[in-house]
Formats: C-alpha cells, structure tokens, sequence
C-alpha cells in the first residue's frame, strides 16, 4: 500500500502589509477575514514520490519556490523537481513582489522581505510535515460540473463565450476509509472581494475548503486555479460580497464533495513526472506617442461614464463605467510597460521567471500540469482534449508567474484590460500549449 500525507499550515499575513490584487488602489492588510493557508498532498508509492502544495496568495514568484523545493530537499529528502507549488490566485492576499505601481519601496520591501522570508521556512516545513506523517492510504481522483446551471461564472470577456465547469479533484483517505486531504481546481478569478476590502481573503476558495470540511471533518483541503485568464464573475454574479463569494465557493465545494463520493479508490498508483523549460516572448508595444494618446482617450471615456453611471445600482450601467476603467488601466500599463523596455529598466515578472517551467504529473492516469501565469481557457481546454489522459487538472499561476496574461492571438485583435496589461508576445500561449504536450508524452 503507498504512503499518502497531508499538512496544512496558516500563512496569514500580518496587518500593514499591502495587498495584492488591485495594483492600481492601495491597501493596506487591517485584519483577517479568514485565515489564508499553505496546504500539502504527499503521495509516494515506494518507487516514486511527489508533493503538491496550494498557497492562498495571488501568485508566488519563481526564485520564491526554488527556495522552498531546496529547503524542503534538505528537510525531507523529497526531490525538488517532484515539488509543485500553486496559488489559489486570490486578490486580497499579501504582496509578495514590487509592481509597477508600488508604494514607497524604503518601508514596503522590508516588510515583504520579511513575510516571504516567513512563509518560505514554513511551506517547506509543511511539505516535510507531510511526507514525515504520512500513512498508509488510498488516493482518487474524480470530476464533477459547476457552471452556469449553478450560477458560476464564465467567460468575462466574451459573456457565455469559453469556459471549463470541470470541478477536478484528489482525495486520500486512510485505513479507516477517513477522507484525510482535498485538493480542488477550478477556473475563476477570485475577484468576488474588490478594491474595498482591507481584510486579507482567500475569496470564494475559502467557502469551497469550509464547504468539504464541514461535509468531512476528517479532512484538510486546498485550492488551486484553473486556466482563469479570462474567466471571472463579472457577468455572473449578484453582487461583490462576502456573502456571494460563500455562494459560489459552496456551489463549487457540493460539487466537489459529489466527486469525492463517487471516487474510486486505489491502493498503489503509478508515478511519473517530467518538467521543461522554455523563455518567455515578450511582445513589441509600438510608438509610445501612439500609447500616450490611447491613455489619454480611454481616460477621458472612464470619466464621462463613471460621472453619468458611478452611483448607479443598475447592474448594466456598473458594466458599462467598470469596462471603461479596466480599459483604462490596462492602457496605462502597457504604457508603463512600454517606456520600461525603452528606458531599459527590469521589467517586473520577467528577469526572474524566464525561463519558465512546465510541469507534469502522472498519477495512475490522471495527469496534473502545472505552468506559471494566467491562461486563457482556451489553452486549457485544448490540453485537456489532447493529453491523452482521462482526466487532466490544468494548474495557473503554478511554479512561478509571468508579466501577463497569455491571451490567445484572436484577443490582441480586438484588445481589452487582459491583452493591455501584458507584455507576452502574439504566439506565446501556442508555444506554451506544445511544450506541455510535449512534456506530457514523456510520462505517459
């Protein structure tokens, strides 16, 4: 029988530490509205073992998670290579890199250095505290759906355009058939918690991990984020809130609980891994007068809209003022971006995430991949269609992050806050694509 593990430790930042998220509001961390987590699953079958951890931050750079896999090497023996590391993406987490528009750097970085420094010693400690539990125990993987028959959004760009409903889930459960850890993935941006909140959240995951732990209290669980570039609520849901983000995070953690339910489980599994590398491709942005004058343009449309609509409760009227101002930043940015390259400055999430890793599990037929940055949809579900597995989980922001979304060439024909925003060239989410299919062939 294969040994199986499962650790969780409490990450939660402390308060005065910005958050992330909203790059263009500041906040400053006054609190807790739930507790945010680093969560482990360890499964070795004697031959082979792997870690998958889970972190409630919006991302976790690459430099960040070499740390941990060497320090967890040394505490554990598990080999660093078979150590995936994702984020559940949310937007109320603490800042853990300087963006382009940071706060005063003389008493922002110290506090962040400090915070990394902190949760680097102990998501290592949680891997350890995984293998150095582990018992002997059985492992499962099942799908179930949740989408637009439950409420739950989709495509944010393109209303009802491409989405995943898939609900993937592991489990293990121990010789007294106790579920004992949960991990989820699912494909929506956390953003139900805005600019607004000053509390530190994991967002909707927070209700999908309560939702499994209430159903079974002998189990840990953690969340990772499907291919969410271009999938939110924004179109879908009733409210920015607290209580719509339960709503959700429940409908999603039933789902989850009824695949769990129906589960197969096995004794031993096979396990094979393989991971890639490839550089990033960054993008031309053009003229910079050319970008100054977008800026200026979709300035002045924000304005006139938020001045017309920007009390409205009309839930169409808040579409129209809240498109225009992500138009806006996104012009902005790439503005920002552009007179970077120019000027030769670092460009942020690019020095240190190139080149970045591709990743890929095979868990006696259940392919687990893991890339950094945030994916369009597309890219997911065509991985998903021609693996040539059963069931593929498909990890975002896993290992690293990129200096962008990985928009697909169809979206930079007509724009948009994610394709502004990002330096990533035409063509790269393509090359992403076939670099995992690729990798995956070597542990079929």
């Amino acid at each position: 029988m294969m040994k199986t593990g499962f650790a969780r430790v409490d990450i939660t930042p402390p308060t005065g530490l910005s958050l992330m998220g909203y790059p263009h509001y500041d906040r400053f961390n006054t609190g807790a509205h739930d507790p945010l987590y680093a969560a482990c699953m360890y499964l070795d079958n004697g031959e082979n073992a792997v870690a998958m951890v889970t972190l409630d931050l919006l991302y976790f750079s690459k430099p960040y998670v070499m740390k941990v896999r060497e320090l967890a090497e040394e505490k554990c023996g598990i080999k660093g290579e078979n150590i995936m590391i994702t984020c559940t993406h949310t937007h109320s987490g603490p800042r853990t890199y300087k963006i382009v528009a940071d706060d005063d750097p003389e008493t922002a970085e110290p506090k962040r250095d400090a915070y990394v420094e902190d949760i680097i010693v102990k998501i290592a400690d949680v891997i350890a505290e995984a293998k150095n539990t582990a018992f002997d125990g059985e492992f499962a993987y099942n799908v179930a759906l949740c989408g637009a028959e439950q409420g739950v959004g989709g495509n944010r760009r393109m209303p009802g355009g491409p989405h995943d409903p898939l609900v993937s889930v592991m489990a293990i459960k121990d010789g007294s058939d106790n579920v004992r850890g949960v991990l989820v993935n699912y494909a929506l941006h956390p953003t139900f918690i805005h600019e607004w909140e000053n509390n530190c959240t994991a967002d909707y995951p927070a209700y999908v991990k309560m939702q499994i732990e209430e159903t079974y209290p002998t189990a840990l669980s953690g969340f990772g984020q499907g291919a969410s570039g271009n999938q939110s609520s924004r179109y879908y849901r009733n409210g920015e809130s607290f209580d719509e983000a339960e709503r959700v995070g429940r409908a999603i953690g039933k789902a989850a609980c009824e695949a769990i339910a129906k589960m197969k489980w096995l004794s031993d599994i096979e396990i094979k891994t393989a991971s890639a590398t490839m550089a990033i491709e960054l993008r031309d942005f053009g003229p910079i007068e050319l970008l100054e004058k977008q800026v200026e343009h979709d300035t002045a449309v924000y304005k006139e809209l938020y001045a017309k609509y920007g009390k409205s409760e009309k839930r169409e009227e808040y579409l129209l003022w809240q498109n225009a101002n992500l138009k806006c930043l996104g012009s902005e940015n790439k503005l920002s971006y552009a007179r970077m390259i120019k000027n030769g400055e670092k460009l942020d999430r690019y020095e240190d995430e190139s080149p970045i890793e591709i990743q890929a599990f095979n868990l006696s037929g259940l392919c687990v991949v893991g890339v950094p940055g945030e994916m369009f949809v597309e890219y997911a579900l065509y991985v998903k269609a021609m693996a040539g597995f059963g069931m593929v989980i498909f990890n975002e922001t896993t290992n690293g992050c990129l200096p962008g979304y990985v928009h697909t060439p169809e979206a930079l024909t007509y724009g948009g806050y994610e394709t502004d925003t990002s330096v990533i060239a035409e063509k790269f989410g393509q090359h992403v694509v076939e670099k995992i299919l690729d990798t995956v062939e070597k542990i079929k």
